[in-house]
Order: C-alpha cells, then structure tokens, then sequence
C-alpha cells in the first residue's frame, strides 16, 4: 500500500481537537500516512497562539511547539515559492509550494477559502473528509483511538463530550463515526444489530 503524504496547513495544528486526532490516527495506522508541514506553517500556529492567549505563559506554547516538531513525519526545509498557484490568496502560495516541494497526496486544511486546481499534484482534504477516509480504510483501528479518546475525556471536568468537540472543531460526519464505535464500544450496536436480525427472522 502507497504511504501518503500529507501536508498540514496552520489551521489544522492550530486546533487542539483537530491536531490530537490527527497524530493519534497517524500513530494507530501505522503505515498508512505520514504528516508533513514547515517552519512557515509551525510560525503560523505560534503566532495565532500567542495572539489569542496573551497571557499564556512561554513555556506552554515551547512545549506545544516541541510536540508538534516531534510528531510530524517532515518538515520541508525548501521549496520555491514562486511556482505558478492559481490561488487568489497570496498567503496561501507558501502552502501550496511547499505541498508540492514534500511531494504530498494530499493537502489538509480547514480554510474553506484554500483554492487547489486540478494541476495540482495533490487532492485538498478538510479534515472531516480526511478523518472519513481513514475510518473507511480502516475503521477497526479508528475504534481504538476512539476508545483511548474515550477514556481521556471521561477523567476531563468538561461539559463538552468527545462527539462535541469534533462537531465544533468542524467535522460534523466523522463525529457520527466517532458515535458509531463508542455504541459499538459499548455492546449498543450489537444489541441493535441482533435484534434487526430477530425482526427479520420474524418477518420470514
């Protein structure tokens, strides 16, 4: 099976919800893609974080960005930002030459206003269509990470449920997936599933 390469813009680093469920499908599925991103991309996140939260202190946004350094697969350290890009959005060239320099597959981002071509030589994801192809492809290892994801979430103080925060984070459908196995996780589903069958017996 063919690794692919996925490049990772700002926005989906940026977000807490979007980055741990990235990394831990990455880690899960083993084999199945590899992350890659850039300085320009790492600066991006930094600079929204420590705009948004001016009183965070240094070291949380240090260690946020060490864990991320650790966790990507690649970062391009070159690439020619004069390429032709078809784009609107100057700021958006930086990404899409730097997609193509790490020879990606695919491009994750959540900004609704990125604009690929059909030249390009990589396929634009969101991250709600990423995480439903990786469910697709390998849904019994998704219900592991669910059930890890799970398991942190209960110990949280926190109002928000896992399903939530996918919805919020923008990924409506993979959080009906994520519904999906924890019924599954917790016998709902098969209980469902075995009494669809009686009916269907009964009506024979």
């Amino acid at each position: 099976m063919l690794i692919q390469r996925v490049f990772v813009d700002a926005n989906v680093l940026y977000s807490r919800t979007l980055r741990d469920w990235l990394f831990l499908l990455r880690r899960e599925t083993e084999g199945m893609f590899q992350v890659h991103s850039t300085e320009d991309v790492l600066a991006e996140v930094v600079y929204r974080l420590r705009r948004n939260n001016p009183t965070m202190e240094g070291g949380v946004i240090t260690n946020l960005r060490e864990k991320l350094v650790s966790a990507i697969d690649e970062l391009v350290g070159d690439f020619d930002a004069t390429i032709e890009y078809a784009g609107a959005d100057a700021n958006d060239r930086h990404v899409h030459a730097a997609a193509v320099a790490s020879k990606a597959h695919i491009l994750l981002t959540d900004d609704n206003g990125f604009e690929g071509s059909d030249e390009d030589p990589y396929e634009v994801f969101t991250c709600d269509e990423f995480f439903l192809l990786v469910d697709d492809s390998a849904s019994w290892m998704v219900e592991r990470v669910v059930a890890d994801q799970n398991a942190y979430w209960s110990k949280k103080r926190s109002h928000k449920s896992l399903v939530q925060a996918l919805k919020d984070a923008g990924c409506p459908e993979f959080a009906k997936r994520v519904e999906g196995h924890l019924r599954s996780l917790s016998g709902v589903g098969n209980r469902q599933s075995r009494r669809a069958e009686a009916r269907a017996r009964r009506s024979q």
